[in-house]
């Protein structure tokens, strides 16, 4: 893997980003596209996801989706388990809205789109690979659109492991379409500047929005 390059051609990104805080989510405004009764039911995590993914793609027919999460729906799983460790029954809507691939699911859902969706969970490599998975996606039928949306949140505090000093709650939507404007060159590394603190879909982000032609993926981790 390491060594490896592409090239992402993006046409649209969006970034969804909670305040310092990290308390808020998008708004009802923002997500009026979706289903009141249904948006109550919605983590923080899958709101952020399904507005950039709206924001990216409402307008595309039969685009594939492509969703990446470093742990997926952890904080609704966990807090399944702790109903399980005290002997409650668990909420069907809970267990049905905890799985990885409900996001794609639900947008698949909304734009009545029947085209296949990827779910893709690797921890801190999580956005890399799902870049990676649409783009090979995009290669492999070229006129049909690839849309990766990667959204992330903090670990519960169960967990016990330290955050990232700068971390905050994001999502991320890319557009990949043959043909872009824009035309990222996309390299696997080693880091040879020690660890990398910032999120590689921030880092990716940021590249986009200050007009960089080539992004490295740091594959040195703690």
């Amino acid at each position: 893997m390491l060594g490896s390059s592409w090239i992402a051609p993006v046409s649209r990104w969006v970034l969804w980003e909670a305040s310092a805080g990290g308390s808020d989510a998008p708004s009802s405004v923002e997500l009026a596209f979706i289903d009141p009764m249904l948006r109550r039911r919605l983590s923080r995590q899958a709101k952020m996801a399904l507005f950039v993914a709206h924001q990216c793609a409402y307008d595309q027919i039969g685009v594939r989706f492509v969703y990446a999460s470093r742990h997926g729906e952890l904080a609704r799983t966990t807090a399944m388990l702790n109903d399980l460790a005290n002997n409650e029954a668990l909420s069907p809507t809970a267990f049905s809205m905890s799985v990885l691939s409900a996001t794609p699911g639900l947008f698949s859902i909304f734009q009545k789109n029947t085209a296949p969706s990827t779910a893709i969970s690797a921890g801190l490599d999580s956005f890399g690979y799902g870049l990676l998975e649409a783009c090979l996606q995009l290669k492999a039928k070229p006129e049909q659109p690839v849309l990766l949306v990667y959204a992330d949140e903090a670990l519960p505090d169960v967990y016990g492991e330290a955050e990232m000093s700068d971390f905050k709650p994001h999502a991320v939507g890319l557009l990949l379409q043959t043909g872009a404007t824009v035309q990222v060159d996309c390299r696997t590394c080693l880091s040879t500047d020690g660890l990398n603190t910032e999120p590689d879909s921030r880092a990716f982000f940021r590249c986009l929005e200050e007009g960089h032609s080539h992004w490295n993926w740091n594959k040195c981790r703690p």
